[in-house]
């Protein structure tokens, strides 16, 4: 039998939650493993490269992989690799290779790219059945998985907790979740048919990247991409390396980021249907590039740590927002968010490498100024991620027809 929108919903939940706790669980570790790996800031920033090339790889091509397999299978694999790289960082950190890490977070990167891909195509089918908002809230639980994340990060930091059992155990429990939900995502969604020519197909794919829309809308996504990855790359270590906090409190800091990123993207529903997507979305921006701006020029550190607080509500749902905004924008839904993240995850392949160039010539806290530049600009572009008016079909909490969950 398909599965009913409420297990689809909470099947995609579940699954959006593990990246998040897998990505918290190693970025609270990170001063652990720079100093297993004896990194400069550099040198982290070379490791780091691994995430962002896997990460635009798997965007790059699971858009087409969505749409010729649907994005069930998309999401199982990217899955897959995400729970592998836990155990593979660990265990690299461990006997202190370097580039195994890097490795380890290509995999991820890889893993999470892809599937975010799909289960973004999955919760814009239920926002197109329900006619609600969803992917504010789906976004929601990778930031409660970051929060979940960074505070058992904490508490195994506090006590010198081997970073390899840590990671293993991160991955123990983000299996037995996968095996559990995943039977609950229905086939077919994101598949386009293929009885059009392969020769028909690809003009409308090129298409996509001469519309000016979208193209902005992935401007926007690359902005608040680079907002949000500076933090999950590089928090912990700007408030131990910026602002002299030790270790447990720089991963306390950055739970306290995704704490509020968390608040910001279950509350954020309400807010967009009171004052819609493009005001808040401007709202969101001013707010991230107030909290990126206090983390750069405060110095002192406990206003400095306030200051993270904004950084995350405002960063909290400008991606969701934009992504939405851009798989409601026209025909191919799949294709359009494709397209829209491929351009936002270039923050995510050149962000970690060059913010680490900067900081190693500056310092970190001045190398912050690149994603604040970026939210600035992308605030006065708010109007992009506004609603357009589009047919959409209300269905019950019920199983659907397979050809219903095909866009």
């Amino acid at each position: 039998m398909s599965p009913t929108i409420t297990q689809r919903r909470w099947a995609l939940y579940t699954l959006f939650f593990l990246p998040g706790l897998s990505m918290a669980s190693w970025v609270t570790r990170t001063p652990a493993i720079r100093d297993l790996l004896e990194a400069t800031p550099a040198k982290m920033g070379l490791v780091l490269f691994g995430l962002s090339v896997g990460s635009m790889l798997g965007i790059i091509f699971s858009g087409k992989l969505v749409a010729r397999f649907a994005a069930r299978p998309v999401i199982r694999t990217g899955s897959a690799a995400v729970i592998a790289s836990m155990p593979l960082i660990g265990i690299s950190a461990h006997f202190q290779l370097e580039w195994c890490v890097a490795a380890g977070l290509f995999l991820f990167g890889a893993g999470m790219g892809s599937a975010e891909v799909g289960m973004n195509v999955e919760g814009a089918e239920i926002e197109r059945l329900t006619k609600k908002p969803f992917l504010a809230s789906l976004h929601g639980f990778f930031s409660l998985g970051t929060v979940i994340g960074a505070s058992a990060g904490i508490i195994f930091t506090s006590i010198a907790f081997p970073v390899l059992w840590h990671l293993v155990f991160s991955g123990l429990l983000s299996l037995a979740l996968f095996l559990y939900v995943i039977r609950y995502l229905p086939q077919g969604t994101g598949k386009i048919d293929r009885s059009c020519t392969e020769e028909s197909a690809s003009p409308s794919a090129a298409k996509l990247w001469t519309d000016p829309r979208l193209l902005l809308i992935g401007f926007i996504v690359l902005a608040m991409a680079l907002a949000e990855g500076s933090a999950n790359d590089w928090l912990p270590l700007v408030m131990v390396d910026g602002h002299g906090f030790d270790p447990a409190a720089g991963s306390l800091i950055f739970t306290g980021f995704a704490l509020a990123m968390t608040i910001g993207r279950f509350c954020g529903g309400w807010f967009i249907g009171r004052f819609g997507a493009s005001r808040t979305f401007a709202v969101s921006a001013f707010l991230g590039a107030l909290g990126l701006a206090g983390v750069i020029f405060l110095n002192n550190p406990v206003l400095a740590g306030a200051a993270v607080i904004l950084w995350g509500i405002g960063t909290s749902l400008a991606f969701p927002l934009a992504i939405s905004a851009a798989g409601a924008s026209g025909a191919d839904p799949a294709g359009r968010v494709a397209v829209a993240a491929t351009i936002g995850y270039i923050a995510f392949l050149v962000g970690p490498p060059l913010l680490g160039f900067i900081g190693n010539e500056f310092g970190l806290r001045q190398a912050l100024h690149l994603p604040l530049g970026f939210v600035i600009v992308a605030m006065f572009f708010s109007s992009a991620v506004a609603e357009r008016k589009i047919k959409l079909e209300r269905v019950s909490d019920g199983p659907e027809l397979e050809s219903d969950a095909r866009h």
